[in-house]
């Protein structure tokens, strides 16, 4: 783990404790209570909405074939382990084991790691469009307050809201899939001209580092190398159709899992809707995720969200959305850890490789952009090779 990451963690850490300190003598908080809340619960429904959360990894198995098969044909369940493995060790390991996924695929299909980087940022973007599609049509009959109360944690959107109450709801309806639309025309420019777009942004970080800018320039040649996973309108609809089909299923798991909490009338009337706003509310705040700190603030931010959103007392919020981590994000840990013990393969050990491995692939196609600005017959090469 890098030295910035080892700082952001102990700084976390350091502010959660003083939160629990703070806690303990301003917030009142029943544990027998909490414990009932728990005890009462129908825990079928909160096994059946593990199962829709597990479906979802042959899903992602399944969408990452179809976008790599233009390339290589993979059997779609020769890549549901990587996907176990990989966000097993998101869990457990923090953000900074996002490349383990294209890693391990890119080992087990012997294609490049940039080709697997594309695939992961197309699945990143393609998920973000769903759940965005998703969330403003499920939000359309939601009062407003309840979205911005569900969003409370945002502190910008929190600011905006209290100055501009209109726009900080128009931001929080139909922002994401505006950051959507501008994410797709990003990386269609990046299809159709990756080489003066890298340049471009390596010059304008630049200003502010070198190094930053080598670094934006060199993500940007990598994924320009491997952009060519949806060639046609068929593409898109089977790789559209999966992903919504699998954030309805999370969806679904996360009104079950509240639903489950019969003790609870506010928990246990949640609608789709609102459970669409609680998704959300909980994606947003599992964006930077750290090792084990990160399950604990993400407990609080739910909690927020679902005494925001449903009025819920806070003991059966915390019970709640203790049990919606288990059952959205630490559900397949072990699962993933015993897949990665049969596989031979060290959580710890492919995330600092994945690392490297990705920054040996920038260099890589730094090293080759240069060459092909000092040589002009492997210029006009590599423009004839771009228009075929």
């Amino acid at each position: 783990m890098k030295k910035s990451q080892w700082i952001v963690g102990v700084l976390a850490l350091v502010a959660l404790v003083a939160l629990v300190l703070w806690a303990r003598t301003h917030v009142h908080f029943d544990f027998h209570l909490f414990a009932s809340q728990v005890a009462l619960a129908d825990w079928r429904m909160i096994v059946f909405a593990t199962l829709c959360i597990y479906s979802n990894f042959a899903f992602r198995a399944v969408r990452w074939s179809q976008l790599v098969r233009h390339t290589q044909k993979v059997p779609p369940l020769s890549l549901l382990g990587s996907q176990v493995i990989g966000f097993t060790a998101v869990a457990l390991i923090g953000r900074v084991a996002d490349p383990v996924r294209p890693y391990l695929v890119a080992k087990k299909t012997g294609l490049s790691l940039s080709t697997q980087v594309a695939v992961y940022i197309v699945e990143r973007l393609v998920d973000a469009g769903s759940v965005a599609l998703i969330f403003s049509i499920a939000m359309i009959g939601v009062p407003g307050d309840a979205i911005l109360n569900a969003m409370a944690h945002t502190g910008m959107l929190a600011r905006l809201a209290s100055h501009h109450r209109l726009l900080a709801l128009f931001v929080a309806q139909y922002g994401g899939l505006i950051l959507t639309l501008l994410g797709t025309l990003f990386l269609l420019a990046i299809r159709l001209a990756g080489g003066p777009v890298a340049s471009f942004f390596e010059r304008s970080f630049g200003m502010i580092s070198k190094n930053l800018g080598q670094s934006v320039g060199g993500k940007i040649r990598m994924f320009h190398s491997g952009l060519d996973t949806m060639r046609s309108f068929r593409d898109f609809a089977v790789v559209a159709g999966l992903s919504l089909s699998m954030w309805m299923l999370i969806c679904f798991a996360y009104f079950e899992t509240c639903r489950a909490f019969t003790a609870s009338p506010e928990l246990a009337g949640i609608t789709v809707s609102q459970s669409v706003l609680l998704m959300v509310a909980s994606g947003t705040a599992s964006i930077i995720q750290l090792p084990v700190i990160g399950w604990f603030s993400q407990i609080g931010l739910v909690v927020v969200a679902l005494t925001g959103i449903l009025g819920a007392k806070a003991e059966a919020a915390t019970a709640c959305a203790a049990t919606l981590l288990i059952v959205t994000f630490l559900g397949i840990v072990p699962v993933g850890v015993i897949w990665a013990r049969f596989e031979r393969v060290s959580l710890r050990k492919v995330t600092t490789e994945s690392e490297q491995a990705e920054e040996t692939a920038e260099e890589t196609l730094e090293a080759g952009e240069a060459e092909i600005h000092t040589d002009p017959k492997k210029r006009e090469t590599d423009d004839a090779s771009v228009e075929r």
